[in-house]
């Protein structure tokens, strides 16, 4: 083995058997009633808290593990054990301990101190094993109520999670729509795609199909399915990574693999990863648990279809901050998207992002993307608390030093054009704002009086300043069309500054104007005197300073248009112009006399 030899980090690297300093217990002696039949006859949860509940008790922040996760969110002080979520949850950290009172319990059906099938079934006397019950994340969810209303909260700032904490936020938005202000759900999905089914189903198929398994009653008889729950664990760790990451992990040393103690093949660089993988979480899970768990998530089903989603969907009354990752196959990007339609649909606030990484599904609990999701979760959380105004305060300038300009934007001055666009559009309006970079427009129509505003963006930085001026956005491509909204959804829907990226121009206008009662289209005039000369005696493309500050070989632009252009193209598609401003945004005024030579930008009001 040479020093080059990868090592075996991942997500799991922070977790591990050691006692739990900090757990609280608490025990439910009521009856619970499950979902799929039958019931538990007592409850015990156990959880860990962080930071001060306010007297006000209004600053509670409910965090949900995944599958193999804990109550161990995140260390309590310097000489506790790092904790699952170390880089979210902390002292200044995204979700901020100093401000947030976090909870975060272990899952009815866990194998770390909550009652799961580890646990001793007071009828019988002896542990429940493969005689526990079925259960739904809705069960978890009911039990995790019980904890947050012992706690003496009655609404929620937020919950958040990933993966199977993902849809156990979802469930809580969705169940108990009055108690949650809040949703963050990162990497996961309304249901799972058969495929990622299909890895749960073999994982469990090992588990169940080790001789050591003894019909699920292993406590005290040994030490259990230990191979088929390593080997449920080599599967799970297949699907948490992408082809980028194993790629970037394993291919430069595919033949070099770590020596490690093990029953498992480990000839290649993957498999002694995998290996030392599945050994290590025998030592602190629970095959009975795994069962359970993985069952539960595959149960889970919001619904597939636009209707389905908008129907569990619409009884939630928080707002929503949804994010995934472009290299995630178990919980694919699609699938946040088809949620994120519906919530639009039934016009609910949301905000989305589905953040490029080439971690696959671990990037939620993983560093390399951090400053986007993170940072993205902290402004949501502050954007949530009434007292605290949204900072749409922010200037374009301060904006573009936290590196969120606009690409596709042409202009990096001051945006004259919004002035002009501000006085189009009344107070009360609904606007839906294309291509809306950094946020500029919205946050000026807000404090204008229109509440009703949503922006579509593509770059993920310009989607982070927009969350952190409190605003609605959702990433998406304009060429792809604007399904996710109705007709006549908006009064106006703009797209200023845009329309030269866009590729399919006939087709996004005819969006606009489908989706709002007119539309508002703001573009260089590339007929401005100015670059006319520059071309003609120069003899080179027009780049003239703030205007066009790109060059030919690097310009996002792909239109080139004068007012006439746009004129004759309304023309020819019936479509209607009711009112036109033609800008000179070097001098800082408006064009009266022949636009078309003299404006460098227009601003047409259009309609069908």
């Amino acid at each position: 083995m040479t020093s080059d030899t990868p090592v075996f980090d991942s997500s799991d690297s922070v977790r591990s058997a050691v006692p739990l300093k900090y757990v609280q217990y608490v025990t439910f002696q009521e009856p619970l009633a499950l979902e799929e039949g039958g019931g538990l006859p007592i409850v015990r949860v156990a959880y860990e808290t962080y930071g001060r509940l306010s007297p006000a008790a209004d600053n509670a922040v409910l965090v949900c593990h995944a599958l193999s996760g804990d109550s161990h969110v995140a260390r309590h002080d310097a000489e506790d054990t790092a904790g699952w979520w170390e880089l979210v949850v902390g002292p200044g950290k995204a979700i901020d301990t100093d401000h947030y009172f976090v909870i975060c319990p272990n899952l009815l059906g866990g194998c770390r101190g909550t009652t799961g099938p580890n646990s001793i079934n007071p009828e019988t006397g002896r542990s429940y094993g493969a005689d526990f019950p079925v259960i739904t994340v809705r069960d978890m969810v009911n039990v995790q109520k019980l904890l947050v209303e012992h706690l003496g909260i009655r609404r929620l700032r937020a919950v958040a999670g990933g993966s199977l904490g993902g849809q156990l936020a979802l469930t809580w938005a969705t169940q108990l729509p009055a108690m949650v202000a809040g949703t963050i759900a990162l990497a996961t999905s309304p249901r799972l795609t058969s495929q990622a089914m299909a890895f749960d189903v073999v994982g469990r198929n090992a588990i169940l199909r080790d001789p050591a398994y003894q019909d699920g009653q292993y406590y005290g008889n040994g030490p259990g399915p230990t191979v088929g729950l390593s080997i449920a664990r080599m599967l799970g760790h297949i699907t948490y990574l992408s082809r980028e990451a194993m790629i970037e992990k394993f291919d430069a040393h595919r033949l070099q693999p770590r020596q490690v103690q093990t029953q498992f093949e480990t000839r290649f660089s993957v498999g002694s990863y995998l290996a030392y993988q599945g050994d290590k979480f025998v030592e602190r899970f629970d095959a009975n648990s795994y069962l359970t768990l993985t069952m539960a998530i595959d149960l889970f089903d919001l619904g597939d279809s636009r209707e389905e989603l908008r129907s569990a969907l619409s009884s939630s009354q928080c707002r929503w901050l949804l994010m995934s990752f472009s290299t995630d196959w178990l919980f694919p990007p699609f699938q946040s998207e088809k949620m994120v339609n519906a919530l639009i649909a039934e016009g609910k606030p949301v905000s989305y992002c589905s953040v490029k990484s080439n971690c696959g599904h671990d990037a939620f609990l993983l560093a390399d993307e951090l400053p986007i999701y993170g940072e993205a979760m902290r402004a949501f959380l502050a954007n949530l608390d009434s007292s605290a105004p949204a900072d749409d305060t922010l200037t374009d300038v301060a904006l573009d030093e936290l590196s969120c300009q606009d690409p596709t934007s042409i202009f990096h001055s001051r945006r004259l054009d919004y002035d002009s666009i501000i006085e189009l559009i009344p107070p009360g309006a609904s606007v839906l704002d294309l291509g809306c970079g950094n946020g500029g427009l919205l946050a000026r129509l807000r404090r204008n009086g229109c509440p009703n505003i949503i922006g579509i963006e593509l770059d993920e930085k310009a989607i982070l300043a927009c969350v952190r001026r409190g605003l609605d956005v959702v990433q998406g491509d304009l060429d792809h069309g604007l399904s996710a909204f109705a007709d006549g959804q908006f009064d106006f829907v703009v797209l200023s500054q845009t329309l030269q990226a866009v590729m399919d121009v006939k087709g996004v206008l005819k969006e606009i104007l489908r989706v709002g009662r007119q539309g508002i289209i703001s573009f260089p005039n590339i007929g401005y005197w100015k670059l006319r000369k520059h071309l003609s005696e120069e003899g080179r493309a027009p780049r003239a300073g703030s205007l066009l500050g790109y060059y030919w070989y690097n310009s996002p632009n792909v239109r080139f248009l004068s007012i006439a252009d746009f004129e004759d193209f309304c023309r020819g598609n019936k479509i209607k112009i009711h009112q036109q401003i033609a800008l000179d945004t070097e001098a800082g005024c408006k064009v009266f006399d022949d636009p078309n030579l003299n404006a460098d930008m227009a601003i047409v009001v259009i309609s069908q």
